[in-house]
Formats: C-alpha cells, sequence, structure tokens
C-alpha cells in the first residue's frame, strides 16, 4: 500500500500538478499556430492520464484507506463541520474526471482545463491557505517571512516551467510520429 501511495505521489509531482500548465501552453500553441501542431491528440492523452490517475485514485480511496486505516478520518471528515467543503472536493476529485469519457466534452480545451483544477482543488485551497496564513504571522522575522513567499513563488515558477516542457516535449514527440508516417506513407507510395 505504501508503494501505491508513493507512486501517486511521484505522479502527482511530476506530472498532475502539471496539467494547467500544460493545458494553457497547448491552448496559446493552438491560438497561435492553428492546427499545425498535434494539439488535440496531446489533449486527448491528457484526457486519458486524468481518467487512468483519477481510476488510481478512486481505489486508493474506496479500498486503501478503508481496508488499512484504523481510524475514522473519513467518517470525521464527511460529517464534520466542513463536510460540504470536503464532498465537493471529494467529488470533483474521484467522479467528475469520468466525464472525460464524453468525447465531445473532451475535445474542449477549457473543459479539460477545468477538470485539471477541479482534480486537485483541494489541494490548491490548502496551498492558498499555508501562503495567505504566512503573510500574517506576526511571531516571524520580516527576512523569515520574505524567504517562505520566495520560496512558494519559486515553487509555481517550477510547476510552470516544467508544465511547458513537458507539454512542448509530448507535442514534439507527436510531431515527429507525424512526420515519420507521412515518411512512411510516401515511401509506399512509390
Amino acid at each position: 500500500m505504501e508503494l501505491y501511495k508513493r507512486i501517486i505521489e511521484i505522479v502527482d509531482a511530476n506530472l498532475i500538478y502539471c496539467l494547467i500548465p500544460i493545458i494553457l501552453t497547448l491552448i496559446l500553441v493552438e491560438l497561435i499556430f492553428k492546427n499545425r501542431f498535434e494539439t488535440k491528440k496531446v489533449l486527448n492523452l491528457i484526457r486519458w492520464a486524468i481518467i487512468v490517475y483519477a481510476i488510481m485514485t478512486l481505489t486508493i480511496t474506496l479500498f486503501g484507506n478503508n481496508l488499512y486505516s484504523n481510524d475514522s478520518t473519513f467518517i470525521n471528515r464527511a460529517t464534520g463541520l466542513y463536510k460540504i467543503a470536503y464532498w465537493i472536493m471529494l467529488l470533483s476529485a474521484l467522479i467528475l474526471p469520468f466525464t472525460l469519457l464524453i468525447k465531445k466534452l473532451a475535445s474542449k480545451f477549457w473543459y479539460v482545463l477545468l477538470i485539471a483544477f477541479c482534480l486537485k482543488i483541494g489541494s490548491y485551497f490548502e496551498r492558498f491557505v499555508i501562503i495567505t496564513t504566512s503573510f500574517h504571522r506576526d511571531y516571524l522575522s520580516e527576512n523569515r517571512n520574505a524567504e517562505f513567499t520566495d520560496s512558494i513563488l519559486f515553487g509555481i515558477e517550477m510547476l510552470l516551467l516544467q508544465g511547458m516542457i513537458i507539454a512542448t516535449l509530448t507535442l514534439g514527440i507527436f510531431e515527429i510520429a507525424k512526420r515519420k508516417k507521412t515518411m512512411h506513407n510516401k515511401v509506399y507510395e512509390k
């Protein structure tokens, strides 16, 4: 179970948190180059990555947490003071990604962007709370507070850069595959 959770953490750090910059990069490429690159195919790949990730997290949530959990954390969160927020986060992370199985919705960049945001809305809200409370701490010195916000901004910049690199590499791979396919078809036509 620990290995499974570790794999999800690695996928989170290297792909899922970068989905928003990846999709924004694809939107930008589509707007600038108008059907020049295989942006729809890359969007389809991202769609299936989101669906597979949702299946993995749904599996770990339903089976892993219930089988290996000794405490009643889920029940406390689902029926506690913040139950509405918890259910919104849970449903948007576990159920909403399956709407990407509808091909008409999944072909729209902005809808996939919305799903990518909703997939990790709880994590984004948690980061927002951490950043907001760090600005209002009276017991830290000025230098310590500035270093903290710099590290948060650096982390966001790295996520943006990582997402843009992943989108560019994926577009490049699809472009190379398209060119090889056309070259292969031209050889057989002769």
